[in-house]
């Protein structure tokens, strides 16, 4: 059965904008198929591991050939599982600093390992394993377009089609808090995933 996880990237709760989309989305998701297991994932939530030295040595030693033992590797192997369990992935992904959250950032480091998230050859570089999953995003900011550069949308979405994972959805909500009422772009963002889950599944 298809599984789909939610992972949430801010840390504001029901203040979130990006999170009260992301429950649009869900919620239509579950109104249409209500067997469909949604697990959710928030970054803040004390379980995601750190990626230091003990897990940085054991990440060489595989791409050495060695078999790692190290406990910071072996939360990193199961913080991976946890996320390769589902086949529908919905982020829900605020711009910090023109970019992503730490925490989402910290979150990919931890997974992205050799034989989990990518295989490398020496002749053909690397290559996806998250073949045949989905991806829904919403992108959340508060002064962009308006003023500065998105590295939020790049980087997450190279990292996912890196990771194998082609198929990405995205809704945008975006609008410039300094000089704009946001009522009317909050009403069309939670619109589109609405209509965005309905085809989700398929």
């Amino acid at each position: 059965m298809t599984t789909v996880l939610h992972i949430s990237a801010s840390p504001r709760g029901e203040a979130s904008e990006s999170r009260a989309i992301a429950t649009t989305f869900l919620d239509t998701v579950r109104a249409g198929s209500p067997e469909v297991p949604i697990e959710e994932y928030d970054l803040w939530d004390g379980t995601l591991p750190a990626f230091g030295p003990e897990a940085a040595a054991a990440k060489m030693a595989v791409f050495a050939g060695a078999e790692p033992h190290s406990p910071a590797w072996d939360a990193a192997v199961a913080t991976f599982h946890r996320f390769d369990a589902a086949d529908r992935y919905v982020f829900s992904v605020p711009m910090w600093n023109a970019g992503i959250p730490y925490i989402l950032k910290q979150f990919i480091d931890v997974i992205s390992q050799p034989g989990l998230v990518f295989g490398f050859d020496p002749a053909d570089g690397y290559r996806g394993l998250l073949q045949g999953k989905r991806a829904a995003v919403i992108y959340t900011s508060a002064v962009y377009p308006a003023f500065g550069t998105d590295s939020q949308v790049p980087y997450l979405e190279d990292w996912l089609r890196w990771a194998g994972i082609d198929d990405i959805r995205s809704v945008h909500f975006r609008p410039n808090l300094v000089t704009a009422d946001a009522a009317e772009g909050r009403r069309l963002a939670h619109a589109e995933a609405r209509d965005l889950a309905k085809g989700f599944l398929r």
